[in-house]
């Protein structure tokens, strides 16, 4: 099992972007780049970024309560 090493609100700050990233390349043709908003709409998601573990970043609150 992955260690999250998002907090809540990071978490919910990279889903609302991701989101929104991915809607607009959806929606105005020639914005195919904003599908980079994969990225932070899954990390989002899982709870877990690769870059924050390779530079030993943690923004999760041990004390939070996950399901």
């Amino acid at each position: 099992m992955i260690a999250l090493n998002e907090g809540v609100l990071d978490r919910t700050i990279r889903i609302v972007i991701g989101g929104m990233l991915v809607l607009i390349a959806i929606t105005i043709r020639g914005a195919g780049w904003a599908y980079l908003g994969l990225i932070p709409l899954v990390t989002g998601t899982i709870g877990y970024c690769p870059l924050y573990a390779l530079l030993g970043w943690s923004t999760h609150d041990k004390l939070e309560v996950t399901s």
